[in-house]
């Protein structure tokens, strides 16, 4: 039943959200949001994450990377999920909100409710991979051990 789980991608939880305004902080670079994060890992070439980094929006962001998709590093498929943990792990740290919403969330399930997505989300089936879920779930059971 839905009503059990946290669902993400609006809604009370929307804090979960990669577009969300939460600027996050890694390697002393400051970013709007943790998609602009997650995109600019995705490439060595420093005009595209200069372009990233500068995008008006976590959305902006992401559409700057799928026109440069021919450019993402080559191994990305191997290292994005350590990728977007770690960000998401630094958006936890430095944003005490986000770790009061995520311990709100109990031992319930958090999906990211993208329809367009089923490797992040639960895609259009309801049946994804919710992988961004499955790292908030993670970093849930190590906030409250």
């Amino acid at each position: 039943m839905e009503s059990d789980k946290i669902l993400f991608y609006g809604g009370g939880f929307n804090c979960f959200s990669n577009l969300s305004s939460y600027a996050v902080e890694i390697d002393s670079l400051v970013f709007p949001t943790s998609e602009h994060a997650y995109q600019y890992a995705k490439f060595s070439d420093p005009m595209i994450k200069e372009k990233i980094l500068n995008a008006r929006s976590g959305y902006d962001a992401k559409m700057i990377a799928k026109e440069n998709n021919n450019a993402v590093t080559p191994n990305w498929h191997q290292i994005n999920l350590d990728v977007m943990e770690r960000i998401l792990r630094k958006k936890l740290e430095q944003h005490p909100h986000i770790r009061k919403k995520l311990l709100e969330t109990g031992s319930r399930e958090i999906i990211e409710t993208s329809n367009d997505d089923d490797f992040w989300g639960w895609g259009p089936n309801k049946t994804g991979q919710n992988n961004h879920g499955k790292i908030w779930m993670q970093l849930r059971r190590e906030l409250i051990n």
